[in-house]
């Protein structure tokens, strides 16, 4: 093929006419084709799903708006119901609010995986022993991922979903896009900004990805997230100590959790590994949510001793996330094929050893499962391009808004996004939570995003905003 049929193929996707249909409630839905592979625009497509809503006051109106999270991939996120999302927000007047479910997952042409078994037992803090197993999982998956998905597998990616938004964006036939991204959508965002300078105006990136770790690294960051979170935990109960029991220094407290920790896993006992398991998670989970402070700390008291029906009970709503995928034969592949995008260590020693570290010092929030093989170790696609290297050359600074404790995406990958993009960094204080703007109702964040979204008013400087989410109202005990 030659650059001028590449150009000519290309061209006939962004001439293509949309035919909405209306979903009610001033949703309109409709779905775009594709390239597979931009590099043979002429070989196989994809349909992409989009959804619009349009701008509530046309005289205010200042083009579109696209959201994207969950991931990486879209995986997970919300996509085409994005604009229903932010129906109610001030955005909903000056911009047409278009949502869309990346290639290969929701409505739009699915990328299927094999759901294989999974024969290591879920153990927050594996023995040794159980290494070899869980690699041997992992392997399994992969093939799995192969078989179903073949050769489409390296056309998901993050640069292939920058390039059908900027397909959107001209086949909508507008110059410029603005941008919402979450967790991986700020991934996305940046690496749309750093190919399509000039097609992007306003960008607000929440709850950021590190722009310089592979996608190992930003997994592995959420052991040393969740134990700053349980250390701030650990060091308020100790200040409390006439009220919990738990010792008079964080690191009494820290010596009670992994009694309790211990104990529930005494007996070897599948059930009793699971318990502790998800004792670990709570103690992630519950860290983060300052709200759940003194409720983590009267949980830890009750089960010092073992007390499986206790345990039972205080871990009822504790899930993990994401959940295993046992239903049905296929599942979707995004996930696997995106984080694919870059390399991941093939020697399963480099694994295990991170394993021994995390399960001694980050065992938290599911720590060790993060530093655990993944499919990635066992890759069957050699990328078809190198990841982007992220810069802003050629479109406006934005906003990027982190929380300093987000278990997920570590605060550190935030304050790293504003300063190499050279963005305005949002941070909120004293805070757990997790996709902020908007979705976590903080007023004065929603203020900052909303006035630079809809007005075009930067912060003048980096901002810290307190928390919505206080710690309980207990006194510390009285110096003695």
């Amino acid at each position: 093929m030659t650059v001028a049929e590449a150009k000519d193929a290309l061209q006939a996707f962004r001439d293509q006419q949309v035919r909405w249909t209306d979903a009610g409630q001033g949703l309109e839905q409709a779905t775009i084709e594709v390239p597979l592979d931009y590099s043979n625009p002429t070989g196989r497509w994809l349909t992409i799903a989009i959804s619009r809503r349009r701008a509530l006051d046309p005289q205010r109106r200042r083009g579109i708006l696209l959201a994207v999270n969950g991931g990486p991939g879209g995986y997970f996120g919300f996509g085409r119901r994005f604009p229903d999302i932010l129906a109610d927000s001030p955005l909903a007047h000056c911009y047409d609010l278009i949502g869309f479910d990346p290639r290969g997952t929701g409505d739009s042409t699915p990328l299927t995986s094999e759901v294989t078994p999974v024969r290591a037992p879920l153990d927050s803090r594996p023995d040794d022993a159980a290494f070899a197993l869980i690699a041997e999982d992992m392997r399994v998956r992969e093939e799995g991922n192969q078989r179903a998905g073949g050769d489409l597998r390296p056309h998901f990616s993050t640069r292939n979903i920058a390039r059908d938004m900027d397909l959107i964006r001209a086949v909508l036939g507008e110059p410029v896009i603005n941008f919402l991204g979450y967790t991986f959508g700020t991934y996305l965002g940046a690496v749309y900004g750093s190919m399509f300078p000039a097609h992007l105006d306003r960008s607000v990136l929440d709850s950021c990805v590190h722009p310089d770790w592979s996608w190992r690294e930003q997994l592995m960051a959420q052991g040393p997230a969740n134990r700053e979170n349980v250390e701030k935990w650990a060091a308020w109960v100790a200040e409390r100590n006439r009220h919990f029991g738990l010792g008079t220094s964080a690191e009494q407290v820290l010596e009670a959790v992994e009694e309790a920790a211990a104990a529930l896993a005494a007996d070897g006992r599948a059930e009793s590994i699971r318990l502790r398991t998800l004792f670990d998670g709570a103690l992630g989970s519950r860290s983060a949510n300052r709200a759940r402070w003194e409720e983590l700390g009267r949980m830890v008291a009750d089960l010092r001793g073992g007390d499986l029906e206790a345990a039972r009970t205080w871990l009822a709503d504790e899930r993990i996330w994401p959940p295993t995928e046992t239903g049905g034969t296929t599942r979707c592949g995004v996930l696997d094929a995106v984080t694919l995008e870059k390399d991941w260590p093939t020697d399963l020693e480099t694994y295990y050893a991170d394993m021994r570290r995390y399960r001694e010092r980050y065992p938290y929030g599911y720590g060790v499962m993060r530093a655990q093989p993944w499919v990635g170790a066992f890759r069957s696609f050699r990328p078809p391009e190198p990841p982007t290297v992220l810069r802003r050359d050629g479109y406006p600074a934005g906003i990027v808004v982190r929380a300093d404790g987000d278990p997920i995406d570590h605060a550190a990958g935030g304050a790293a996004m504003a300063a190499r993009l050279g963005h305005r960094l949002i941070t909120v204080a004293d805070s757990g939570q997790h996709e902020i703007y908007l979705l976590c109702r903080n007023p004065e964040v929603d203020a900052l995003v909303t006035g630079y979204l809809v007005d075009g008013v930067l912060p003048p400087h980096d901002v810290v905003c307190a928390s919505t989410v206080p710690r309980p109202d207990i006194p510390a005990d009285p110096a003695e």
